[in-house]
């Protein structure tokens, strides 16, 4: 099993920015790829972005490409989502979720953390 946390929501005015955290504990978290999906009011959950066990490969939606910024620290057992140039259409609620790499499908999510911009 492996918990996450996700920590670093809030509140921000369009053009800010935000740096979500996401504390992985269990198993060994270096072992997985790690990946930040969001889901506003009303929509389906979608992916944003998703980050290789060693951090040398990350891909992002299109959406926030340019603008978000995934990495993560293994000593730390901690994955980050640095969010700028933030939108008011990337309100959600952001969810950090872990997979192993012999699967296609997140095995393991948080509870989420909200995320709102202001116009």
């Amino acid at each position: 099993q492996v918990q996450l946390v996700e920590s670093g929501g809030g509140l921000v005015q369009a053009g800010g920015s935000l740096r979500l955290s996401c504390a992985a504990s269990g198993r060994t978290f270096s072992n997985y790829v790690m990946g930040w999906f969001r889901q506003a009011p009303g929509k389906e959950r979608e992916f944003v972005s998703a980050i290789s066990w060693s951090g040398g490969s990350r891909n992002y939606a299109d959406s926030v490409k340019g603008r978000f910024t995934i990495s993560r620290d293994n000593a730390k057992n901690t994955v980050y989502l640095q969010m700028n140039s933030l939108k008011p259409e990337d309100t959600a609620v952001y969810y950090c979720a872990a997979r192993t790499i012999e699967t296609s499908t997140y095995q393991y999510w948080g509870q989420g953390t909200q995320v709102t911009v202001s116009s």
